[in-house]
């Protein structure tokens, strides 16, 4: 199988520099609006950010159109990264009610939660994969399907303060959960490995490969594109099982939130762990890209995730203005390259 560069790319070490659409300025505004105005006012408010963001964002815009002409299986049109950029900005405000505790103005469906119960009810923790598709914060539906569980985010809290002074704001019980990713590796594993042996449940986001991290390649969307080694060698290392999450907006309060059991427990010998994280990597981007087809306009990598050169012949890297004031536990996220072990 082919490998991406061990380096990272040239193109992957400059996504992290595109500017943020907004700060924290953005992000205050979106919790005062969306908490004392309503969510249906704040809601009408994103139709001018979504005009703003579409017409002052040529990077995104590009990156967005590659990504539907890949997802649609046809050419994508203005309209359609209208309702790309529309849809993201709709779970960016649902993250302030999600993550404020208000469950209950959503309709959300879950699938595969009798499987994830089953592996808890083992008495030890999981870890539980999700990515930049949908909503993350959905999966705190867990808390009320099952409060004696602790659901840990691993989040990198110094690449986003702003979100992070907002999670304080909004549920500090849950800002006191993250297990922070800016931590030595070692410290981190032994987080991730603490939380687990307790039962708890470790969230993280496993499809954005970062800058000099090591990755691999996987066929995904019609082309190979980069993933994170770091989150599958954690995995192996602890032996610990795993399971996927796919949260995904279907408009108005709607939210179809998935789980999938992947691992009861990841084993290998040092020897053949290379050979079995390519297979798992390949394993994860099949159905994200199953999940990816079924809520297209729910991607929310806006930069060039296949690493794919632009007209001018320079490869484009850029995350979005979409990691906007976006940032949260998904643009905050960071994964921490684990060596040896």
């Amino acid at each position: 199988m082919s490998r991406a560069p061990r380096d990272g790319g040239a193109a992957g070490a400059t996504w992290k520099h595109r500017p943020e659409g907004g700060g924290w300025l953005a992000i205050w505004l979106i919790r005062t609006i969306g908490r004392y105005g309503g969510r249906a006012l704040a809601r009408g408010l994103l139709y001018p950010i979504t005009a703003y963001f579409l017409a002052r964002r040529g990077p995104e815009r590009l990156a967005s159109r590659r990504y539907l002409a890949r997802a649609l299986q046809r050419p994508a049109t203005l309209w359609d990264v209208a309702r790309h950029i529309h849809t993201f900005a709709a779970t960016i405000l649902d993250r302030v009610f999600l993550l404020s505790g208000q469950l209950r103005r959503f309709d959300i469906r879950t699938t595969g939660l009798d499987a994830l119960h089953a592996q808890l009810d083992q008495g030890r923790g999981l870890l539980l994969f999700g990515s930049h598709l949908g909503s993350f914060e959905v999966l705190r539906v867990l808390s009320r399907e099952r409060p004696q569980v602790t659901v840990r985010v691993v989040l990198d809290k110094a690449h986003n303060p702003a979100m992070t002074q907002l999670l304080d704001a909004l549920n500090p019980q849950i800002a006191a959960t993250v297990i922070d990713a800016a931590q030595e590796g070692p410290s981190l594993v032994l987080a991730v490995q603490e939380a687990i042996a307790a039962g708890q449940l470790v969230a993280l986001l496993v499809d954005r490969a970062q800058p000099g991290e090591p990755a691999v390649a996987a066929p995904f969307l019609g082309a190979d594109a980069r993933f994170p080694t770091a989150p599958w060698l954690i995995a192996s290392v602890l032996g610990a099982p795993v399971a996927l999450a796919f949260g995904l907006y279907r408009g108005g309060n709607r939210y179809d939130l998935a789980f999938e059991t992947f691992s009861d427990g990841l084993k290998a010998p040092r020897p053949q762990r290379a050979a079995l994280l390519d297979a798992l990597i390949r394993r994860y981007a099949a159905r994200l890209e199953h999940f990816a087809r079924l809520a297209p306009y729910n991607w929310f990598n806006f930069y060039d995730f296949w690493e794919q050169p632009d007209e001018g012949g320079a490869a484009t890297g850029a995350p979005p203005a979409a990691s906007v004031a976006a940032g949260g536990a998904a643009a905050g996220h960071r994964r921490v390259a684990v060596r040896g072990a």
